[in-house]
């Protein structure tokens, strides 16, 4: 399988599709009082956290300067379910680019997969995984 796909004329960027990780997509963490932490958070280091977190993490792709990337980042109550099955105290949210080649490559791998790809209009993919420290992974392909 070729890893990049250019046009006959080459005046167009070339498209990456192997499956694999392309950047941190969110970084989520337990708080022992959500309240307070999203409280301090905003006082103190300027992050405006709404239901789904903060997301005015921006940054520009260097391969696609035109293309604008964010970083999702959000405390849970915690012992929140979202965690699940993970006992840990965080979990990280990586950009993927073509999702359902890296699930049949992870599933390929023996890696456990918990449970079916999601589609959300204009959002992207999600899946979820484990890693062998058993620390659940989210799996984000943007739209």
């Amino acid at each position: 399988m070729e890893d990049k796909i250019n046009q006959a004329d080459n005046s167009t960027p070339s498209v990456e599709t192997t499956p694999k990780v392309t950047g941190i997509g969110g970084i989520f963490f337990f708080s022992e009082n959500l309240k307070e932490t999203k409280e301090w958070y905003t006082k103190n280091l300027g992050i405006e956290i709404n239901d789904w977190g903060a997301s005015g993490f921006e940054s520009r792709n260097i391969n696609r300067p035109d293309e604008i990337n964010s970083l999702q980042w959000k405390p849970f109550k915690k012992g929140d379910d979202y965690f699940s099955p993970s006992k840990k105290d965080f979990m990280i949210n990586y950009t993927v680019q073509n999702m359902e080649a890296l699930v049949g490559k992870l599933k390929e791998n023996g890696v456990t997969i918990l449970d079916d790809i999601v589609s959300y209009e204009g959002i992207g993919k999600f899946v979820h995984i484990m890693d062998a420290e058993g620390n659940k992974i989210e799996l984000w392909e943007p739209s």
